[in-house]
């Protein structure tokens, strides 16, 4: 829970984080469990910003969020080098 927000991680949303780590890590310097930790903040920096709106809301951490918050920069190798 993030000041009020409750958090649900689907299994395809945590499938998608772990590929989403393991595929930067190979494309661009293999840091571990470090960039796990990067992606997370990234795509719950949204949903940290703008707890007090959703107080009391539930969001469902799933593939297709993880991919529209994350997916482009893990797929431009030029950006994920300096932010994931």
């Amino acid at each position: 829970m993030i000041l009020g927000v409750n958090i649900n991680f689907s299994e395809d949303g945590i499938r998608k984080i772990a590929e989403m780590a393991a595929l930067v890590n190979q494309q661009i310097e293999n840091i571990g469990a470090r960039r796990l930790h990067t992606i997370i903040e990234k795509f719950l920096e949204d949903i940290s910003f703008s707890a007090d709106e959703k107080n009391g809301e539930t969001v469902t951490i799933d593939a297709k969020y993880v991919e529209d918050k994350v997916g482009h920069l893990a797929a431009r190798q030029d950006l994920s080098k300096f932010i994931l």
